[in-house]
């Protein structure tokens, strides 16, 4: 979701210059670090930047180069003349003898000297702006493209590398039911000749443990989420979301293979498929 976006566009002696910045964000939160938009066209704005980019934390700058005078900033002569006469009186009382051109220095820092007419929107001027702002939007918007085509195939590396680990999780999955009947079978040779012992309930018992240790249906499940991500990056047009509830689907089966692992190599393997889908978390969150 971060990209930059720049356009210009000029409109009788002015030089308009658009910035439009995003970064990450769960919903579309647009702030107009700007005086030029006129307050009655700033909803509709609002709403086609939203329809555009979709989401993110997204700020909207708009610079203005004049290139000639702005004759609404004019000078409010009857209270200079005002204030004028006031301080003479006051610098007269307190014998305090001032220069014309000490004067007119005060005079200029006093408010309200300068005052701006208000003046009434130019819908000819809105208009170019308006393009303008579409057209910074449009090259935000190409920017996050091409970004988004390096970030699918980070992804894509990322799932490749859980796939791969996922099948060797599944070639040490004989060896690992192996490993598991020998140590119980050995605890119960442990317990010495004395104990009685009914050796067909042991066995069910023992086929029972090793079905509740069996991965199968974590292995399967998550080879699923696998292709369901890759699918959801190639079909949608917005799959951010999607692509975070899927990280988190993969997530619980992964969880759930390290918890009935009970064996060092496999832990390996989840531990590694673990940092995957955490580099993957972090990346998603600039998918759109």
């Amino acid at each position: 979701m971060t990209g930059y976006g720049k356009a210009e566009a000029l409109f009788s002696g002015k030089k308009f210059t658009v910035e439009i910045r995003s970064l990450n964000g769960k919903t579309a939160d647009i702030g107009f670090k700007t005086s030029q938009i006129p307050r009655e066209y700033e909803h509709d704005l609002r709403k086609n930047l939203i329809n555009r980019l979709q989401r993110g934390n997204i700020d909207l700058f708009i610079a203005v180069d004049q290139e000639v005078a702005d004759l609404d900033n004019i000078f409010n002569v009857e209270l200079i003349k005002q204030y004028y006469k006031e301080l003479q009186a006051i610098f007269r009382d307190i014998a305090q003898e001032v220069s014309p051109s000490e004067l007119a220095v005060s005079l200029l820092r006093l408010p309200e000297v300068r005052e701006v007419q208000k003046k009434e929107v130019d819908i000819a001027e809105w208009q170019v702006l308006e393009q303008c702002i579409y057209q910074a939007a449009d090259k935000l918007d190409e920017f996050r493209c091409r970004e988004g085509e390096i970030l699918g195939q980070d992804l894509l590396s990322h799932i490749d590398n859980i796939e791969s680990h996922l099948v060797k999780v599944g070639e040490l999955d004989p060896e690992r039911i192996v490993s598991v009947r020998k140590r119980l079978e050995d605890k119960l040779a442990g317990l010495g000749e004395d104990a009685s012992i009914d050796k067909n309930r042991v066995e069910q018992e023992l086929i029972y443990y090793l079905e509740k240790a069996d991965i199968s249906e974590e292995r399967v499940r998550l080879s699923q989420h696998c292709t369901y991500f890759r699918q959801t990056i190639v079909q949608e047009e917005y799959a951010g979301r999607k692509l975070n509830f899927i990280a988190q689907e993969m997530g619980r089966e992964i969880n759930t293979l390290g918890s009935k692992a009970a064996h060092a190599g496999m832990q390996q393997y989840v531990v590694m498929m673990k940092d995957e889908l955490e580099k993957i978390k972090e990346q998603v969150l600039n998918v759109l």
